[in-house]
């Protein structure tokens, strides 16, 4: 008979859990992101207006946020205090 290799539940490896990404301030009418990487290139992924996010970005930014992602690196944009919020000036 062949002898089963069983090992116990407490020596499976737990899922690690996620980086929360850099969150950064707006500068005035920017639209491209200005995030390096290691190598010191510039990402410059389009600025996205993200509505619907997970509960633990809720807990970093706060609830109904008006908060913009980048497309590539998803780095987390809060708007520019300067510039009057998007969300008003959209409406109809």
């Amino acid at each position: 008979m062949a002898e089963e290799n069983t090992a116990p539940a407490s020596s499976l490896p737990e899922p690690e859990a996620k980086p929360l990404p850099k969150v950064k301030t707006r500068k005035l009418k920017q639209r491209a992101c200005d995030q390096k990487n290691e190598k010191g290139k510039l990402c410059a992924g389009h600025l996205k207006r993200w509505f619907e996010y997970p509960p633990e970005i809720t807990a970093l930014i706060g609830r109904d946020a008006e908060i913009y992602r980048c497309e590539f690196c998803q780095t987390l944009y809060r708007p520019d205090p300067q510039q009057q919020p998007n969300s008003l000036t959209v409406r109809f």
